[in-house]
This record gives C-alpha cells, sequence and structure tokens, in this order.
C-alpha cells in the first residue's frame, strides 16, 4: 500500500471512491477547488496495482478570527481494503501537512451521529473530541457531531524531527511535507 499527495489526474478515482462508500458525494468541481486551493492536503492510497482505493479530502477554514485550523471535508476507503491502517494514515498525512504548510493548530470534521465505525475511529483512534451537535446537518436531515483535534503532539514530532536532522547535518531543501533531504557535508571533510 502507498500513501501519497493526490494530484489532479487523481479526481476521477477519488470521485468514484467516494460514490462506492460514502452517502456524501460532490460534483467534481468541489475536488478541483481542494486540489487546486490546497493542494498540499489532500492525499490517496494505492494498492500494489496502483489502484487508489481511498482518499481523505481536507482544506484551510478561513476565519481570520480564529487559529489557522483545517477542516476533514471528507475520508473513505473502499470496503476491501478497511482495517489496514489506510484512514489512520490518510488522517496523519494530511494533519502533519496542515501543521507544516500552514500552521494549523486543530483540525476539525463532521460525522453522522449514525455512524458508528467512523465515530470509533475518530474518538478512539485518531483522538477527536465531540464538540457538538449540528442539526440536521447532513441533506438527508440527520445531524452530525462536529468533532476537533489539536493538532500540538503533531507540531510538537515536527519540531523534534527537525532538531535531530539538524544534529545529523541533514536539511530539508523546502518546506513541503515530503521535501528531499540533503547531507550538509562538515568544512574540511
Amino acid at each position: 500500500m502507498n500513501v501519497r499527495n493526490a494530484t489532479p489526474n487523481d479526481l476521477l478515482n477519488v470521485q468514484h471512491c467516494n460514490l462506492l462508500c460514502l452517502p456524501e458525494n460532490y460534483q467534481m468541481k468541489y475536488y478541483f477547488y481542494h486540489a487546486l486551493s490546497w493542494p498540499q492536503l489532500s492525499y490517496v492510497a494505492e494498492d500494489d496495482a496502483g489502484k487508489i482505493v481511498g482518499y481523505v479530502l481536507a482544506k484551510m477554514e478561513e476565519d481570520p478570527d480564529d487559529q489557522p485550523h483545517g477542516h476533514i471535508t471528507s475520508l473513505a476507503v473502499k470496503r476491501t481494503h478497511r482495517r489496514m491502517g489506510l484512514a489512520r494514515k490518510l488522517m496523519d498525512q494530511a494533519c502533519r501537512a496542515m501543521v507544516e504548510c500552514f500552521g494549523a493548530k486543530y483540525v476539525s470534521l463532521h460525522v453522522r451521529v449514525s455512524n458508528r465505525a467512523a465515530l470509533h475511529l475518530y474518538e478512539v483512534t485518531l483522538q477527536f473530541k465531540k464538540e457538538d451537535i449540528e442539526a440536521k446537518y447532513y441533506a438527508d436531515g440527520e445531524d452530525a457531531f462536529a468533532m476537533r483535534k489539536d493538532l500540538t503532539e503533531v507540531e510538537d514530532a515536527i519540531a523534534k524531527e527537525k532538531e535531530q536532522l539538524l544534529e545529523f547535518n541533514l536539511v530539508p531543501q523546502s518546506k513541503e511535507t515530503n521535501a528531499s533531504l540533503v547531507y550538509n557535508r562538515p568544512p574540511g571533510s
């Protein structure tokens, strides 16, 4: 399995995965909006044959009165590939990119109150906390839990990794999530 940054070429397959897995579906322009506005934040999971079997669609919220924070618009993994840790990997990558690229302090999402599997994933595995219930949030009238996760631990882990890189004279070439590394030789070696 491979988790990588989503590209515009992936969007038809992401939409297909969404249609197979979730009752909330989006028009293609919504996927393009995410891909063009926040290209660093959406990821896909591929099987060994390179087929997309899961995705996370994420964005940054644009509320000037609040701390910088991300939002998970949609997360799905095909039934045949569940219980392999892909949802966690996708979410971890998106959250890390929110912190690295935009300085996000927390991430939010909505989940159907009836979706027990997703609630277990978010609360138990990913440590999200319920903040509120939004009545009739979904088009079919179902309520949603508004959930939130603090990203301080992610920020601290990134800072620790950077310290370790500096300790070994490895410096990122760029701020991008999957930046390649260059070894800086000490003078005279």
